[in-house]
């Protein structure tokens, strides 16, 4: 039997050595029963709106599985993409956060695609903690999360990337959990404003994407983005990397779309639709090439979930 202490310097060690190693095991937890649907046996492909993109295909590489790969956010540079990952849909949240392996993934970009991807751990190994929706810009990532100890099922959280491993993880507190009653996020690449979804009064639809703005350390009362609410669910928003432009999702015709915003003065242009048909959470590099996700259906139900990209022309 190993000594008490040789246990709990395993567990100390845990969140150390699962970060530095590729998370194969999420393949290991895939059904038995359920099989990868390929872009040519998909009923419902994605949509493409705009001349200004390659068709959509999925991620070259390792990242999708028969499972649920979703939220994608793509770095700057095009060459980290971080990504949420379950293994089996039909599993609810409750029992998901006890199988070891659903949460947030980051994998890098290299000559023959993804890789598969390392496990993002933002709690200690005797914690539960279901993480996902992430933002990250530079050594900082917010992320929503449902764990012991939160104000509402699913705050806000802020995690620090320190000696290459993701640490000093901590709530974002009552502004923008409580007050805000904040969604989906993006905070801008300046750190200046965020950007979210709510459904707090005020807006036009169920959900709709409001701004707050940083001013003089503090976070100032957010406003709704009234140029892209509509009376449909807006939600999921991001602003690429030069300001310029704001995406989102919205349904169209019954199922999630991808929109698009462009800056105009201190506003935004009436959005444009981009790509359709179960495409959603879209995330857009430098070079502007649009990353979002697409859920797949069999039989009428939602089997599982791949990260796409439409690459710009």
């Amino acid at each position: 039997m190993a000594h008490p202490c040789t246990k709990l310097l395993a567990l100390a060690m845990l969140p150390v050595l699962l970060s530095q190693v590729p998370s194969k095991e999420r393949r290991l937890r895939l059904p038995a029963d359920v099989a990868k649907i390929l872009p040519a046996e998909d009923r419902h492909p994605p949509v493409l709106h705009s001349d200004a993109y390659l068709a959509p295909v999925p991620v070259p590489g390792a990242v999708n599985t028969s499972g649920a790969e979703d939220s994608p956010y793509i770095s700057e540079d095009g060459r980290t993409l971080w990504f949420w990952f379950t293994p089996d849909v039909r599993v609810p949240p409750e029992k998901q956060i006890l199988d070891g392996v659903t949460g947030i993934y980051e994998a890098k970009l290299e000559a023959k695609g993804w890789t598969e991807g390392v496990r993002v751990l933002l709690s200690r190994p005797h914690e539960l903690a279901l993480d996902g929706a992430q933002c990250v810009q530079g050594d900082t990532m917010w992320f929503a999360s449902a764990r012991q100890g939160n104000g509402r099922p699913l705050d806000i959280w802020i995690a620090r990337r320190r000696a290459g491993r993701w640490t000093d993880w901590v709530n974002a507190g009552e502004r923008w959990n409580k007050d805000f009653a904040m969604g989906e996020l993006h905070v801008t690449p300046d750190g200046k404003q965020v950007y979210f979804h709510t459904d707090r009064p005020g807006g036009k639809g169920k959900l709709d994407i409001w701004c707050s703005e940083l001013q003089h350390r503090q976070w100032g009362d957010p406003k709704p983005v009234s140029e892209v609410n509509s009376q449909e669910d807006d939600t999921q928003p991001f602003v690429t990397y030069d300001g310029r432009e704001l995406w989102f999702t919205r349904t169209y015709r019954g199922t999630p779309a991808v929109y698009r915003s462009t800056r105009k003065g201190k506003g935004w242009s009436s959005p444009e639709l981009i790509l359709s048909q179960f495409a959603g959470e879209p995330s857009v590099d430098r070079r502007g090439n649009v990353y979002f996700v697409h859920h797949l259906f069999r039989d009428g139900r939602m089997i599982e979930a791949d990260i796409y990209v439409a690459r710009r022309k």
